[in-house]
């Protein structure tokens, strides 16, 4: 019987990764690519507190992405410090629903675990339930919702 292929293969991200650059483009389309491409530096140049994958297929076509970062200041719904946050996660529409998001939370849990971390968050916009449901198969439980406010002083 042959074996399943994996959903896909995630590789670690570099400064240099077009892959990375062009998926961090379509999750985050209102940064210009000169931004994208210096915070991708700056994240590079310190692999402790970022962490950054790529999923492909067995084509080395690119599948999806995520970010994530240690957090050591207070991150809603934890409990404990440093907290590994997911800073971004996106899937192409092609690729969803096939474990290509799992399997990148599965090497993101896996650098949250070499740095020390019992919890792993995220967020997501309140109005966008399909994130909501992704976080939900990941096996995330929601722990607060927040609407924010700011008052400009003159």
């Amino acid at each position: 019987m042959p074996e399943n292929p994996p959903p896909a293969i995630i590789d670690p991200a570099g400064p240099q990764d077009d892959d990375w650059l062009a998926l961090r483009e379509m999750l985050w389309p209102d940064s210009a690519r000169e931004e994208h491409a210096a915070e991708m530096a700056r994240i590079a140049e310190d692999p402790f507190r970022f962490g950054q994958f790529v999923a492909r297929d067995e084509t080395g076509a690119r599948l999806g992405f995520a970010e994530v970062s240690l957090r050591t200041d207070y991150v809603n719904g934890t409990e404990s410090s440093p907290v590994a946050f997911v800073e971004g996660l996106f899937v192409l529409p092609h690729a969803r629903r096939r474990g290509v998001a799992g399997a990148l939370m599965n090497e993101v849990v896996a650098w949250a675990r070499a740095r020390g971390c019992s919890e792993l968050a995220s967020d997501a916009l309140l109005e966008n339930a399909g994130s909501h449901a992704m976080h939900a198969a990941l096996g995330f439980t929601e722990t607060e919702r927040v609407v924010f406010f700011r008052r400009v002083l003159q």
